[in-house]
């Protein structure tokens, strides 16, 4: 493994990534750091001098020597890196401005909810941080996390929702809550991927000239201006696995794929519909997104203007073959 470049983080842009590379076989990884730890590691390496950035959960930490900077983790193995390419690429890094940047955080990146915790001079007394529970990820928070007021549209029950969902091209203008969009966005960030590296990129279009133009590459469909637009594309540069391009493209695909669905059905369970827009010019989607990342579909989300009992489906029997 070896130390690469850093990136802006995921939820802050006071934070950021730091990334790791395999050197002989596909794989990465990556520790995000707050703005209390980035700022603790800057002021260690302005000063060009050793010294450790303490975790929140008291175990992990950052030790900074001459020569090598060792990322101790906790349930995570220890990660390397030069002191020197270190020190440069984060200085460069924290010369200018960043905004988040929004990908997605695997389970196997390391970014714990911390703050810094100075050394206390010795004093003959041997110093016993207090322990302090580690906090859950961003991911779980959202995913646990309850309306302030009841909400009698919400089911939790997955076989009703399977059961009464339908898709809808009409919908309220009634604006989303925020809360119910981060659900949605979280569920798909559950969604299974190839390896666990998932190859996918989500693109929450706020923009009300984007939706438009929208509406003009998915076949002019209008429902595609819809009160929450979220267009899922493949990314197979993130899944590190050997094989063929083509293999990895369908894996990201899959991918894709597999997160819209489960957006979907996270919907449903919100007492939102939804349309799957699968007919749609890649090239102008790609056009209007500023990405060479290819479109796999556009999920249009909102309120239903009328409330339709779902559609009837072909027998279980005319869609299954048993094989003995």
């Amino acid at each position: 493994m070896e130390f690469t470049k850093v990136e802006p983080a995921y939820t802050s842009k006071d934070g950021c990534r730091l990334i790791w590379e395999g050197k002989n076989d596909d794989e990465s990884d990556t520790v995000i750091l707050n703005k209390k730890e980035l700022k603790s590691l800057v002021e260690i390496l302005k000063k060009d001098i050793a010294g450790r950035v303490h975790l929140e959960d008291m175990t992990s930490s950052i030790l900074v020597n001459s020569d090598v900077t060792q990322f101790t983790l906790q349930d995570h193995r220890q990660l390397e890196a030069d002191t020197f390419e270190l020190q440069k690429k984060v200085l460069e890094f924290v010369k200018i401005p960043h905004e988040p940047k929004y990908v997605y955080v695997s389970s196997k990146e390391f970014y714990p909810s911390v703050w810094v915790r100075k050394e206390k001079k010795q004093t003959g007394k041997k110093f016993s941080p207090k322990r302090t529970p580690q906090k859950p990820s961003l991911l779980q928070t959202i995913l646990s996390s309850k309306p302030e007021k009841k909400d009698k549209s919400v089911n939790t029950d997955v076989f009703k929702i399977f059961a009464t969902r339908r898709s809808t091209r009409k919908f309220d203008k009634a604006k989303i809550e925020s809360w119910k969009i981060d659900k949605i966005l979280a569920a798909a960030d559950t969604a299974p991927t190839a390896g666990n590296f998932q190859g996918l990129k989500i693109f929450y279009i706020k923009n009300k000239t984007t939706k438009e133009a929208l509406v003009e590459a998915a076949n002019k469909q209008p429902y595609v201006n819809a009160p929450l637009v979220l267009v899922f594309c493949m990314d197979p540069s993130r899944v590190n696995l050997k094989f063929p391009q083509d293999i990895l493209d369908k894996f990201s695909l899959q991918d894709a794929t597999l997160a819209a669905a489960y957006a979907q059905i996270a919907a449903a369970g919100l007492g939102l519909s939804s349309i799957w827009i699968g007919m749609l010019d890649e090239k102008k989607v790609q056009t209007i997104l500023g990405t060479d990342l290819r479109p796999s579909s556009i999920l249009c989300i909102g309120y239903p203007d009328k409330k339709k009992p779902p559609k009837s489906r072909r027998k279980l029997k005319e869609l299954i073959e048993v094989i003995e």
